[in-house]
């Protein structure tokens, strides 16, 4: 956990660091997970989202996040709808952070109610993102269950970051073609079907395809650019999810639909 005395010019540096993380992500390098991993320096957090929005269902597609499912699926089908997000989404708006959220607007507000209370939230920021072009592409949620110091440089420095994090977020504003085939190959997950079997996320499905090369946490990791531990919670979800008892038979299922990590 990072100590609450971290200076500006630590929290600063850190920010960097995100901003090269979601550069990465942009040109196809690594995941969006790699971003809040970065973004934990900036700011400690017990639950953090980035998603993007699809304007076609007219929903939140979740790239990377933490939060209980319950949450997630709030966040994705009803946050939108939601008595707060007007108030948020406004491209002039630097976040809306839960110490400045009004109380009649929490007590409204069945994201506060149903959702972060019960997680026993008291602190952190929903930050709305948009693209150079003014478009709405998606969405930074970051909560914790203790209350930040003031004055808090982690708030301008997740303001800074907001121009980066939408590209991150949103595949329109990404390099163009040969950029990213200079970046060199990523993980391709090769499935027939066009739907996530099992109901996978993604990244879940690039773990399970390079579970069927035999892979150690560690060695996906470095492929992937993720950490081992958080291969360890793909695997787990990926077991839950197939209701598979190991990895074995997770690489066997995930060779009967005929998923492949790239060469």
């Amino acid at each position: 956990m990072m100590a609450a005395e971290r200076s500006t010019a630590d929290i600063l540096d850190a920010a960097v660091h995100v901003r090269e993380a979601a550069r990465s992500v942009t040109i196809g390098a690594t995941g969006v997970d790699t971003v809040l991993a970065a973004l934990s320096e900036v700011m400690e957090y017990d639950h953090a989202s980035l998603t993007r929005w699809d304007p076609l269902h007219s929903c939140h597609t979740t790239l990377a996040g933490s939060y209980p499912d319950d949450a997630t699926a709030y966040i994705e089908t009803r946050l939108h709808h939601d008595p707060v997000f007007p108030v948020l989404h406004s491209p002039a708006r630097g976040g809306l952070w839960f110490r400045d959220v009004p109380g009649q607007l929490l007590a409204a507000s069945p994201g506060f109610q149903e959702v972060l209370s019960p997680l026993g939230i008291e602190d952190g920021v929903a930050q709305c993102l948009f693209a150079a072009d003014g478009r709405y592409v998606g969405m930074l949620n970051v909560s914790t269950r203790r209350p930040r110091r003031a004055p808090d440089p982690a708030r301008a420095a997740v303001t800074l970051l907001t121009e980066a994090l939408a590209a991150a977020v949103d595949p329109g504003t990404g390099p163009p073609p040969e950029e990213i085939a200079a970046a060199g190959p990523a993980t391709d997950v090769r499935h027939p079907d066009a739907r996530r079997p099992g109901g996978l996320s993604p990244r879940e499905l690039q773990v399970l395809a390079e579970l069927t090369a035999g892979r150690t946490n560690r060695e996906i990791a470095e492929r992937l650019y993720i950490t081992p531990r958080t291969v360890g919670t793909h695997v787990e979800h990926i077991l839950a999810k197939l209701d598979l008892p190991n990895r074995a038979a997770a690489a066997a299922r995930a060779a009967s639909w005929g998923i492949e990590p790239s060469r």
